[in-house]
């Protein structure tokens, strides 16, 4: 299990992370969010061992993160990190080197890796010679090829057309299924919904958002009911915890006041003729970061 534990990073007198507390547990994919200037790389290089916390700790599996840990982990950074004058064999050589890995091992791996991206035949070809897209899978490649026990995934989709966005959601859902413990940041919160059943949110590195996602949309609910059915507006109006109904083109919005209202609603469009929907809205994720993330940008 990876622990973080009351983490605080100042670089002279400004405090990049806040007393940052989170665990992931093996098998378990987790959100670490924010915008630009949060705190999430300083995180990334506090839990790699690369900075040091001026307070809190960081352990996996009880102990603190040093050399004898770094080859369980792989990091795929948000910027290209790749040698681009080496082959891909080259420059998987080299990275399997640097965890530990025999050469044999690192070949086998990586021909069933390149064999799984559809991309076999770019094995001797030089980096540079490659799209973005699938330097991408090269980079991805790199952070897989020792198999890790911890991965952290600093936007891995950047420059990924959807089909290839599929194939690195199988490749980390299958990690996770192994036991691997997943640290996943992006921008794209329909991303973060695809993987990730906990997360925390940084804001000026400060913890905003916590938890399980699941808690958390219930947490910030909407109160919104969409219903296509045959009623009146005024039928509507009429039911208790009612607060407003808007009438669209082909169907109604109904506010109420609280979630326990739900029954209310449902108990009179059960009876109703032609019923066609009847949807609780829920938030997605996007929406909650901005309005947690902006009632908080002001402070």
């Amino acid at each position: 299990m990876l622990k973080v534990e009351n983490v605080t990073k100042y670089y002279g007198d400004f405090l990049a992370v806040d007393k940052l507390s989170f665990t992931v547990k093996p098998g378990e994919i987790f959100g670490l969010l924010g915008v630009n200037g949060a705190g999430k790389t300083t995180t990334f290089r506090m839990i790699m061992g690369l900075l040091d916390s001026d307070s809190g700790s960081v352990t996996l599996n009880g102990k603190p993160i040093d050399y004898s840990q770094t080859d369980y982990i792989g990091f795929l950074t948000e910027e290209r990190s790749l040698l681009t004058k080496m082959t891909v064999r080259e420059q998987c050589l080299f990275f399997g080197t640097l965890k530990g890995m025999s050469r044999e091992k690192i070949i086998e791996r990586l021909q069933y890796l390149l064999d799984k991206f559809e991309i076999p035949e770019y094995i001797d070809k030089k980096i540079k010679e490659l799209s973005k897209g699938n330097q991408q899978k090269i980079q991805f490649i790199t952070a897989v090829l020792n198999e890790p026990k911890l991965l952290i995934l600093d936007e891995p989709f950047a420059g990924l057309d959807p089909f290839n966005v599929e194939m690195f959601k199988k490749e980390i859902i299958e990690m996770a299924e192994k036991g691997s413990m997943i640290i996943f940041s992006t921008h794209r919160m329909d991303h973060v919904e695809l993987f990730c059943k906990k997360l925390v949110v940084l804001l000026r590195g400060k913890t905003v958002i916590s938890g399980y996602l699941s808690d958390i949309k219930e947490q910030y609910r909407k109160k919104n009911i969409l219903i296509k059915a045959d009623i009146t507006k005024k039928k509507l109006e009429k039911i208790d915890g009612v607060t407003e109904v808007i009438e669209k083109a082909d169907e109604f919005e109904v506010k109420i006041e609280d979630k326990n209202k739900v029954k209310n609603v449902f108990d009179v469009i059960s009876k109703t003729k032609n019923v066609t929907k009847f949807v609780v809205e829920e938030p997605s994720l996007n929406e909650i970061f901005i309005a947690k993330v902006g009632e908080n940008y002001e402070k």
